[in-house]
């Protein structure tokens, strides 16, 4: 592999191959010969990469068939986890995933677990079939409500098989408050302009009676005075100019109308599809009985705790939008969530401007999640030193391990990242086709003496 190394062969792969056409048993040594270039040996100093985190998303992203393009494509790595899947909960989760209805899929008992088990195996698939390295390449690890356990899971702190048993539970506990409530409740997400986000939460605080001073608490609105199925909470605080809204929607309307007739604002108010309300005080059996099993010894882990302490990577606490600090605090603060607001716009603006992450990498279905931090941070696809991006679809796996390789050193001040113009893919599209048609005839050599003969006719422009 060194050959291909000293060569320059390997831009050449890096720019033009596609890793989801090679045969598995390929791709990571390909992949690995990649990652040689920033790869340090005991003999250098390590380089120092802009700092990346891993962010996953929560309830609502769900959609039939989001794992059937991983389970043709990486069957080995994906069959056996939806097997894993199905066996944990037992229940045909796979087949629901794949084939719904989406009726069945959108019910939270379903679409919660689904979606973490959607977000793991694609975080396996990245690990075991591209050789990804996730504690030596990321450096921190958060997720959107539900997407929280799946940060967990990737940052040491949950053993798969516990955090799916934990992910359905909460789900069902969450899905039968809801059909219990008496009265129609849901969530209404509220967008304003930026610069009215502050003042508009405070009226909210205010006629909640959510303030910190006592004379907003005993004011006649007061929501503390009233039953939990009549409460309302910010459940989410997405953006810079987005929250949410969740509990009674008779509720939510009263304060609608306080905000525009005598708080001097008008946002634009957009009911969502949930009939739940989540991260509202009706959520509090949830929060019970998560607090309850994370107080448990593991399933999975007989005599061990359920939760991992230390991870291996930094955790940002979604009710407090810092990282989590100790064992009893991760299991108080991450059974609260259930009834707590997700400070989700907190927690990116803290990793963006106290923590200097340069590189946010979204895992799982969907593209809400990519959109939000690209929103915050200013960035979209990558820019020097960084970027943010999104993996829901296994055709995007190349160009955003690509994109991680080519800022993967920009994080010190004196290099500098310039992209590469090659020549189209029809030349690495025949090696493929050969690799694939005959798997058997190359071993690490030969793919190297391939690609050498395939850097004989490419011209290249820039630096890598």
């Amino acid at each position: 592999m060194s050959t291909l190394l000293q060569s320059g062969a390997l831009p050449a792969l890096r720019a033009t191959s596609s890793l989801l056409h090679l045969p598995p048993s390929l791709r990571p040594l390909v992949y690995a010969a990649a990652q040689s270039r920033w790869q340090t040996t005991s003999s250098t100093k390590p380089a120092t990469h802009p700092k990346t985190a891993l962010f996953f998303p929560g309830q609502g992203v769900q959609r039939v068939g989001m794992t059937t393009d991983w389970l043709e494509a990486f069957p080995n790595t994906v069959r056996p986890i939806l097997q894993e899947i199905d066996e944990t909960l037992q229940t045909p989760l796979s087949r629901i995933i794949a084939d719904g209805p989406n009726s069945t899929l959108t019910a939270t008992q379903n679409a919660q677990p689904a979606i973490m088990a959607t977000s793991i195996i694609i975080l396996r698939v990245l690990e075991r079939e591209f050789g990804f390295k996730t504690n030596e390449r990321v450096d921190i690890v958060l997720g959107h409500s539900l997407g929280e356990f799946a940060a967990l899971v990737a940052g040491g702190y949950l053993r798969q098989h516990d955090a799916l048993k934990l992910v359905r539970r909460r789900a069902e506990v969450m899905e039968r408050c809801s059909k219990e409530i008496g009265e129609e409740v849901g969530m209404v997400a509220l967008v304003c302009e930026a610069d009215h986000l502050s003042s508009m939460v405070e009226a909210i605080h205010s006629f909640l009676g959510h303030a910190s001073n006592e004379g907003a608490k005993t004011d006649s609105h007061s929501d503390t005075d009233l039953p939990s199925v009549q409460q309302v909470l910010i459940a989410n605080v997405n953006s810079k100019n987005q929250i949410v809204l969740s509990g009674s929607i008779a509720r939510i309307n009263e304060l609608l109308t306080h905000l525009r007739q005598f708080a001097g604002h008008d946002p634009r108010a957009v009911r969502l599809k949930s009939d739940s309300p989540f991260h509202s005080p009706l959520m509090k059996p949830a929060a019970d009985v998560m607090k309850k099993l994370l107080h448990q010894s593991s399933p999975s882990a007989k005599g061990e705790d359920v939760v991992m302490w230390p991870g291996i990577m930094p955790c940002i606490s979604n009710v407090s939008a810092r990282p989590f600090e100790s064992k009893e605090q991760l299991k108080d603060m991450l059974a609260k969530q259930c009834v707590e607001t997700v400070l989700w716009h907190d927690s990116i603006i803290y990793l963006h401007k106290e923590e200097k992450v340069r590189r946010w990498v979204g895992i799982g279905p969907g593209k809400v999640g990519r959109n939000l931090v690209g929103k915050e941070v200013g960035m979209k696809g990558v820019v020097k030193g960084g970027g943010v991006w999104g993996i829901s679809d296994p055709r995007e796996v190349e160009s955003v391990l690509r994109d991680l390789d080519d800022t993967e050193s920009s994080g010190q001040d004196d290099m500098h990242f310039e992209s590469a113009t090659v020549l189209p893919d029809p030349p690495m599209a025949c090696v493929q086709r050969d690799l694939i048609r005959d798997e058997s005839r190359y071993d690490g050599r030969n793919v190297v003496t391939h690609l050498e003969q395939l850097q004989k006719g490419l011209r290249f422009q820039g630096s890598i």
